[in-house]
Order: C-alpha cells, then sequence, then structure tokens
C-alpha cells in the first residue's frame, strides 16, 4: 500500500506490455522460495525454457534460494517495477497467493501472467504441475491467448486528505483489526448514501476476484467477460445486508464512523494500511488491468466445474 503520493500506483513504463516480437524472448519466473515443491518446478523450468532457447529472469531476492546452485543460466534482476520490463511472460509457480505476488510485479510493465498451479484450488492458474512440459510447449511456440483482467483502485481519505493509495486484482477488504469490535461503517454508491452497517467489514471487488474472498463472504460468482464491481458486507447486522453489483464506471465508497477504531484495509489480502476513525475508503475501477495468458479456451462455465468439483452427474447436454 502507498501513502500519501498522487503517483502512489505506480507508473507503467512507455515501452509497454511485454516483448513478444523482440529478438531474444525472456520469460520472468516468480515463485515460492520456501515450498520444496517450488523449488523442484522452478529448477525443471528453467531448464526446459533454457534447452528452448528463451532466457530466464528471476528476482534476486529468491533466485539463489529457488535454484540452490550456480546461477549462470538466468538472468537475476532486483525486485521492483523494472522486474518485468521487455519480458514476453511472468510465469508464476504457486498457488493463488504467489500468483497475486506476479502481478505485482508483470502489472507495471503490462506483462501477460501464466500460472502454474502449486496450491489447491488455484483459480487463477492456467496450468498444472504435471502439465510444466505442456505448457513450456506452448509459449515456445507462442500458442497463448491474452485477455485483460479489470482491476482496482483504492484512496483513502481523512477529511479530504489523502492518506494511502493501493490496487487489488481480486478485492479491496475493509476489516475489523480485533475479534471482539465491530465496524461501524456508512456504505456509499455514486455518491449516495446507500446503508449504515454493523459488521465485520466490507469486501469490494472485482469479477475475477468473485471467486475469492467476496464469494467466501456469500457473494455472486460473476463472468470474468463481464466488467462490474462487487460489494459484499461481511456478517452485517442490518435489514438490507445484500451482495450488490454495480456498474464498471461506479464508485464504491466506505466511511467509518468516527467512533470505530482498529479497522484494517487489504488489497488482495497483501498489502495492508491501518484506518484510523472517520476514514473513507474510495473504491473505483483501476486504471490498469492485469494481463493473464491462456492455453485453454474453455468456457468459465468448466473452468468453475473443474476448480470446485461441482457435481454434473446427469447432464445430457443441449438437445439439438
Amino acid at each position: 500500500m502507498d501513502t500519501g503520493q498522487e503517483g502512489g500506483v505506480g507508473s507503467r513504463p512507455a515501452a509497454g506490455p511485454g516483448a513478444a516480437n523482440s529478438a531474444k524472448r525472456t520469460v520472468l519466473i516468480v515463485a515460492h522460495p520456501r515450498r520444496e515443491e517450488a523449488r523442484q518446478v522452478a529448477n525443471e523450468a528453467v531448464r526446459r525454457f533454457t534447452d528452448q532457447g528463451i532466457n530466464v529472469r528471476m528476482l534476486g531476492e529468491e533466485s539463489a534460494e529457488l535454484l540452490g546452485g550456480p546461477l549462470d543460466l538466468v538472468e537475476v534482476v532486483a525486485p521492483g517495477p523494472e522486474a518485468a520490463d521487455d519480458c514476453e511472460l511472468v510465469v508464476v509457480l504457486g498457488g493463488d497467493g504467489t500468483i497475486l505476488r506476479g502481478a505485482e510485479v508483470a502489472r507495471p510493465a503490462g506483462t501477460p501472467i501464466l500460472g502454474v498451479n502449486l496450491g489447491h484450488i488455484g483459480f487463477l492458474a492456467e496450468a498444472e504441475r504435471d502439465a510444466l512440459s505442456f505448457t513450456v510447449d506452448h509459449v515456445v511456440a507462442r500458442d497463448y491467448e491474452v485477455e485483460e483482467r479489470m482491476t482496482i483502485d483504492a484512496t483513502v481519505r481523512l477529511d479530504g486528505t489523502v492518506l494511502a493509495r493501493g490496487w487489488a486484482l481480486n478485492e479491496v477488504s475493509v476489516e475489523k483489526g480485533s475479534r471482539e469490535r465491530m465496524l461501524d461503517l456508512v456504505a456509499e454508491i455514486d455518491g449516495r448514501a446507500l446503508s449504515r452497517w454493523g459488521c465485520d467489514g466490507v469486501v469490494m471487488a472485482t469479477p475475477t476476484g468473485s471467486t475469492a474472498y467476496a464469494f467466501s463472504a456469500g457473494g455472486p460468482i460473476v463472468w470474468p467477460e463481464l466488467e462490474a464491481l462487487l460489494m459484499v458486507p461481511i456478517s452485517a447486522h442490518a435489514l438490507f445486508a445484500r451482495p450488490l453489483v454495480a456498474s464498471p464506471n461506479s464508485e464504491l465508497a466506505v466511511t467509518l464512523q468516527p467512533r470505530t477504531a482498529g479497522a484494517v484495509l487489504w488489497c488482495d489480502g497483501r498489502r495492508s494500511i491501518d484506518l484510523p476513525p472517520g476514514a473513507r475508503i474510495e473504491v473505483h475501477r483501476g486504471e490498469w488491468p492485469v494481463r493473464l495468458a491462456r492455453l485453454h479456451t474453455a468456457p468459465f462455465t468448466d473452468r468453475l466445474v473443474a476448480k470446485f468439483a461441482l457435481p454434473v452427474e446427469g447432464w445430457r447436454g443441449r438437445r439439438r
């Protein structure tokens, strides 16, 4: 979370997204350095990509820990907004949490993310660990499509002064910091008051985030090609506390009441800021999307069924 700076969300380099047509092809590999499986897959991925003549870049903070030996096969760069510059893809090895970290690296350069699932559900991932050779072959052949997912930007104000800015791919959530204390806040959409809630928190999400925290809080699942903003109250003590789906051009806001202390703002569950009493949190469509590389063109319904192991026995399909 960036604090108090007008340019806090970063700046996209003038070169624009990726470098798929450059003479030297480069992929940036991001993985969880403290997971044994991630180390094994990272070493295999480096070998497969370099054998195919594709340069591999890794972050300095994790490269040695992942590879556990000489780094002469990879280009080591410092973590930061320039890490993915001129890369064709950011290949993320891990679950959704690691993919969200990869999004932080990829978004400033507009570089597409390709996730290889090493977690449980892995909703953002495009491939599974046992299909690594298949994944590398598709990257080598440039046999993939890129889709854009909308993000959300958040601004925290107190008495009109900007305290912090942030962004999220999945959701921005306002939550209570201690279990025994409820939040007292007023929800707002498009500059008009909606309702006052005593609650555990509020999730404001994108369609991509509709299968994440918003889903756990009772929100609807939204197909990713539909652009919208979601507002989902968490355990609200109120007559009207339904999940809401608003226009992607709307502004969602919540204002903490003056005696409400101990609230925390989270962006994608990764970046946080403590909120003072009276803080106002404004959420709107993000300035920059996150780009996801896709190897499969199956409908989103199939992804839901596969990831959630939904029972579909008895389905016979459409009769023609």
